[in-house]
């Protein structure tokens, strides 16, 4: 099975918050995503199906917080030093700065404005 992720989901708080600290720091635009439950807001990353890599979305669920460090999702970046640097004003706190993982890239880990631990990879 070739990258077997197919989804993902980071579970937020504040949608509005989560979505201005994803859409500064990678220089996206994330866009709305009908839910299936009224108790359920997503905001979607980007897709492009027919390109390496799996989507998902930001979601704000009755009874699922964020603050959890068992799942780490992994952003791409051309160079993950750039993302980084936007981190703070953004909400977000840096856990480890842009590191050699050598012969895999770089890698930083950051906090997003909810608390969840992302990492950032760049080759």
């Amino acid at each position: 099975m070739n990258n077997p992720v197919a989804w993902f989901e980071i579970y937020v708080e504040d949608l509005v918050r989560a979505t201005g600290f994803y859409q500064t720091v990678l220089g996206i635009t994330l866009t709305h995503l009908d839910s299936p439950t009224p108790y359920m807001q997503m905001m979607a990353f980007p897709a492009d199906h027919d390109t390496y890599g799996a989507t998902g979305a930001l979601v704000e669920m009755e009874g699922f917080s964020p603050r959890g460090s068992s799942t780490l999702v992994y952003f791409h970046c051309e160079d993950c030093a750039v993302e980084e640097s936007r981190v703070i004003e953004a909400g977000g706190k840096i856990k480890s700065k842009k590191m050699s993982i050598a012969p895999h890239g770089f890698i930083s880990h950051v906090y997003d404005s909810e608390g969840n631990l992302i990492g950032l990879h760049s080759r």
